[in-house]
């Protein structure tokens, strides 16, 4: 049995853009690429041809990958009122006092997390200390730089 991918309705849409995007437009552009480095002859020495076929191997491992992601994807949705607790697609502001900064994280599925965006997946030790934790709360987060103290200020 595939082990379910949580991810958000957003992240799942954009996954779902990404996997179109690559299959409508880098695929039919490398392949062109391909044809037409063949077209200049000797294939062993022929640098155009080497790239082309590399960009057609990552762009194909990046197709399976997405097709895997959202084959197994769970999308959940946000609870409409989460009881004042953080919950999966929650976007929660954390005072951080070691560095005297407000934070905003979303807690959202790995595949779709961008730490310098703020969304943060669901299995960082970030989140993990946050969840189902209410506004006030003050979590103790074990990160690799170290023991990191958050209050969550709002929750949204």
């Amino acid at each position: 049995m595939t082990q379910r991918i949580p991810l958000t309705r957003e992240g799942y849409e954009a996954l779902k853009a990404e996997l179109k995007r690559l299959r409508q437009q880098e695929l039919p552009q490398v392949i062109r690429a391909i044809e037409e480095a063949r077209a200049h002859g000797d294939l062993s020495e022929n640098a155009e041809y080497h790239a082309a076929k590399e960009r057609n191997a990552i762009i194909s491992a990046k197709i399976n990958e997405l097709e895997t992601v959202l084959a197994a994807a769970e999308v959940i949705d946000p609870l409409p009122e989460p009881n004042g607790r953080v919950v999966f697609g929650a976007t929660v502001t954390v005072y951080d006092a070691d560095t005297d900064q407000e934070l905003r994280y979303q807690i959202v599925g790995g595949p779709e997390s961008d730490a310098s965006k703020g969304r943060i997946s669901i299995s960082s030790p970030i989140a993990q200390a946050l969840l189902g934790r209410r506004e006030g709360d003050e979590v103790q987060v074990r990160t690799p730089g170290g023991v990191r103290t958050l209050e969550i200020i709002s929750i949204e």
